[in-house]
């Protein structure tokens, strides 16, 4: 059985879930540097992540889990000279091991981000 996973403070497009989870896993939608009202934020790669990672903290405490519970991170960015920014300050939000991760490089993303972080939990 699922159940959706619902945080405030935390913008949400009307087609899909902030989150749901299924067996003791946690699917977190990918976060941009947005605010709950859809305004981008940050200058900086580093300004970017500490957006997106407060955005995918929010909704982990939702279901009652924090950072140290994801398992498996997916990076989107349009551009991959900002991976070396990313990574210098990626690790800096985890405890290890690090989780699972991949970066995918994409054409665009919504509302002109330039990263978006999809996340999975586990209880």
């Amino acid at each position: 059985m699922k159940k959706e996973i619902r945080a405030e403070g935390v913008a949400i497009a009307p087609t899909l879930s902030q989150a749901v989870e299924a067996d003791g896993m946690v699917f977190v939608s990918g976060q941009i540097h947005a605010d709950a009202n859809w305004n981008l934020v940050g200058e900086t790669v580093r300004e970017k992540l500490d957006t997106i990672v407060t955005n995918l903290r929010t909704i982990l405490e939702a279901a009652d889990l924090m950072l140290d519970d994801i398992v498996k991170v997916t990076i989107y960015v349009t551009d991959m000279a900002q991976m070396s920014e990313l990574n210098q300050y990626y690790p800096t939000y985890f405890s290890k091991p690090l989780p699972a991760r991949e970066a995918v490089c994409v054409k665009e993303l919504p509302l002109g981000a330039t990263i978006e972080i999809s996340v999975i939990a586990a209880r």
